[in-house]
């Protein structure tokens, strides 16, 4: 199928170099050439704007090496194409450059027989990747919109201290929620060391870090980074992996992020720090449901409560929370009742103690995906039977 003409991004420190590249193009009806890039942190912003089939990189430019650029496009952009070129004539330089993702090596200057034979072969391959993730995302029911024919539900997974079982409950809800016509994304907002890729067995070549020097995130890549995470209906978009990544995620990027997903899919499930961080609060904001896991000792009770009291205080609804007790052993002299009375509630849901969950973590493998009858994957299958009751009952 005819996809139009190969669009191009020159790329070279040398106003020269460029227009004699646009020159030798220009005549050409199946190429157009749509911009120009001076150095590799431009050429990354072009990219990202005009969506290039193919870039024409110089390797050597002024601010990074076009191999780093290079391995960066390929990186956050998979279906443009890079062709390298370099004065440098010798295997290594071109090993390099297949290294880093380049679809081809040319030495300057390029015959111009040899030049459009890499831009037509890495523009074709350009359009036939495009259209496979076209057809991914109408295939997906992640990216091909939400079952309800509005907008989805976030659910926010938070615990003011640590080892409480949040991530389990994150990773586990998600996978219980799944249902025919069902579209689920995890995310993880806790950006500094986040486990929502452990926990669910993810090797993470893509993060939210792919998204950060996007001036406007447009659906098409933000689903470039959504990570398939178990099943075809889950995926994951994983925290960074550099710390220093984590220190620029801010609560507008992320709440950018979440009304991108609630368009998307039926359910985004966020996983959160047990500090009150800015990720955590833009979580909070966002949530149409807010899960609080708790353990049965009063250190972790008495922190909880505080915490809540703290939240409600600065206007976060009461009616969003609903609190878990993790680990609930029947012989605690902490019941569930006594627990709810002290938080005022009505009731509270429980996941019992199961020497199922250790191994799970360890497998990457949720419960409610590998195990569903084990006494803690029945809990949590009852907790997202109730989510869905208390989300959709708040929306009539």
């Amino acid at each position: 199928m005819d996809q139009g003409p190969i669009r191009v991004l020159i790329v070279d420190d040398i106003a020269e170099t460029r227009e004699n590249l646009r020159r030798l193009l220009q005549f050409e009806r199946d190429v157009e050439v749509v911009g120009e890039a001076a150095t590799a942190n431009e050429a990354l912003r072009r990219v990202a704007e005009l969506k290039p089939d193919v870039v024409i990189m110089d390797i050597n430019l002024p601010d990074r090496t076009g191999l780093d650029a290079t391995e960066e496009i390929r990186r956050r952009f998979p279906a443009t194409q890079v062709v390298i070129l370099s004065v440098q004539d010798e295997r290594d330089y071109m090993r390099r450059a297949m290294k880093a993702g380049a679809y081809d090596y040319l030495v300057k200057p390029p015959p111009i027989e040899e030049l459009l034979a890499a831009v037509r072969s890495a523009g074709e391959e350009a359009q036939k990747e495009r259209q496979r993730l076209s057809d991914v995302a109408v295939a997906s029911p992640t990216v091909a919109g939400s079952g309800t024919g509005g907008l989805g539900k976030l659910i926010a997974v938070y615990g003011p201290r640590g080892g409480v079982g949040r991530t389990f409950l994150t990773a586990n809800l998600a996978f219980a929620l799944r249902a025919p016509d069902t579209a689920i994304v995890l995310v993880d907002a806790k950006v500094q060391f986040g486990d929502l890729a452990m926990f669910t067995n993810v090797q993470p070549r893509h993060t939210m870090a792919d998204l950060l020097d996007l001036d406007v995130i447009e659906p098409d890549v933000l689903n470039e980074v959504l990570l398939p995470a178990g099943t075809d209906q889950v995926r994951l978009l994983a925290a960074p992996l550099a710390l220093e990544d984590s220190e620029r995620v801010t609560g507008d990027f992320l709440r950018q992020i979440f009304e991108h997903l609630k368009r998307l899919v039926d359910y985004v499930v966020v996983d959160t720090s047990c500090m009150l961080d800015l990720g955590t609060l833009a979580a909070l904001e966002s949530a149409d449901l807010v899960l609080m896991p708790l353990t049965a000792d009063l250190p972790a009770l008495r922190n909880a409560r505080l915490a809540l009291h703290a939240l409600i205080g600065a206007g976060v609804d009461q009616e969003k929370w609903l609190l878990v007790l993790n680990r609930y052993h029947k012989r605690s002299a902490l019941t569930p009742e006594r627990i709810a009375n002290y938080f005022k509630v009505r009731s509270i849901m429980t996941i019992p103690e199961d020497p199922k969950v250790l191994s799970s973590i360890n497998k990457g493998e949720p419960l409610t995906l590998k195990h569903r009858n084990s006494p803690a994957a029945r809990a949590v299958f009852q907790i997202a039977r109730v989510v869905r009751e208390r989300i959709w009952k708040a929306e009539d």
